[in-house]
């Protein structure tokens, strides 16, 4: 992985089959951490002993799935500032329950942006400085490492802060390359970081949707797969939406909602079918501009039910791991005996 190569995955066939409660939470196991990771990763860790505030840009979108574990486990303990960017295309009232959920938690401060506004971008120096008011002025700057996942906004954030490209931006996953100081003003330094995942997405639903927001490289998921899960996470809460952006009269099976899309986007090869990869990008393509409308596409509630599903299922997994061994033990001493035996 050190060659910046993305790891081997399984991508389920198509058609989707319907996964055995075994596989299930496996399914989607997407795996992405480019060699530029690992040096990220061991950035942070050099960098965190000077840092005072960790900003964590989070996609408003998918706040608890874009919300980097790895990260947590190395900034435990330090003063956090979640912020909710991209809210401009995500659900307000559902922005609003996840900016209380991580306002409950210790030592955090949470605040909703969109990148692109200069006046609300601004916010997050106050929001930096009520969390460590013991600091500030040149003698005890107040030194904040801002981090995030990929393609989450944080370049755009930046330049809109300084007023000038201090960043390169684009649509695809891992710009920022290297780490980068940046002088906010007086006594407030910023630390950027590239865009870092973690080296394993466990939570399927997690995977999926990180996958339609576009944080994670193209080549390491199947679109049609993606496609099918966003279609039946629109059609729980925002079906009316589905059907006006794509004229449909009726929404049937994820499948057939796929091939209506493909039919409505002339996405059709000789013989009348349709390409459904072509129909994933459009409906995926449409999602991520914010042409469905402002989608959320996880509630905290969701995000913990996951969470729990995964533990159990490990739990779950290590046990069986533990039985299989306590078994194998037991025969080989068995097949001990029994030799001992025989040679009596």
């Amino acid at each position: 992985m050190g060659d910046g190569r993305l790891a081997a995955v399984p991508v389920p066939p198509w058609p989707r089959a319907t996964p055995t409660a075994a596989e299930s939470s496996f399914q989607m196991a997407i795996q992405w951490f480019p060699g530029h990771m690992h040096t990220t990763r061991k950035a942070i860790a050099e960098r965190l002993p000077d840092i005072d505030v960790v900003i964590e840009l989070l996609d408003a979108r998918l706040p608890g799935s874009s919300a980097n574990s790895l990260l947590a486990e190395m900034t435990q303990g330090k003063p956090a500032l979640k912020v909710l960017n991209k809210q401009d295309l995500a659900d307000p009232e559902l922005t609003d329950a996840w900016l209380a959920h991580y306002r409950a938690q210790p030592g955090t401060r949470a605040i909703g942006l969109d990148a692109s506004v200069a006046g609300p971008a601004k916010a997050l120096v106050a929001e930096c400085r009520a969390l460590v008011p013991n600091r500030g002025g040149m003698v005890k700057p107040v030194r904040v490492l801002i981090c995030g996942i990929p393609n989450v906004g944080k370049s755009t954030l930046i330049n809109t802060l300084v007023g000038k490209r201090a960043a390169k931006t684009g649509d695809e996953p891992g710009i920022t390359k290297v780490e980068q100081k940046i002088v906010l003003e007086n006594g407030f330094y910023l630390f950027d970081t590239p865009g870092m995942l973690w080296p394993r997405i466990s939570i399927e639903q997690s995977g999926y949707n990180l996958a339609a927001s576009g944080a994670i490289g193209r080549n390491a998921f199947d679109e049609a797969e993606v496609a099918l899960e966003l279609i039946a996470t629109l059609k729980r809460r925002y079906a009316e939406r589905l059907q006006q952006r794509f004229s449909l009269v009726e929404l049937g099976d994820d499948e057939a909602v796929l091939e209506a899309i493909g039919v409505k986007r002339g996405a059709k090869i000789r013989g009348g079918a349709v390409q459904m990869h072509k129909a994933a990008e459009a409906l995926l393509g449409d999602y991520r501009a914010g042409l469905l409308g402002r989608i959320t596409l996880e509630t905290p509630e969701e995000m913990a039910e996951w969470r729990r599903a995964q533990a159990e299922e490990e739990a779950r997994r290590a046990a069986e791991r533990e039985a299989e061994k306590a078994a194998d033990k037991l025969r080989r001493s068995g097949r001990r005996q029994a030799s001992g035996g025989d040679a009596g």
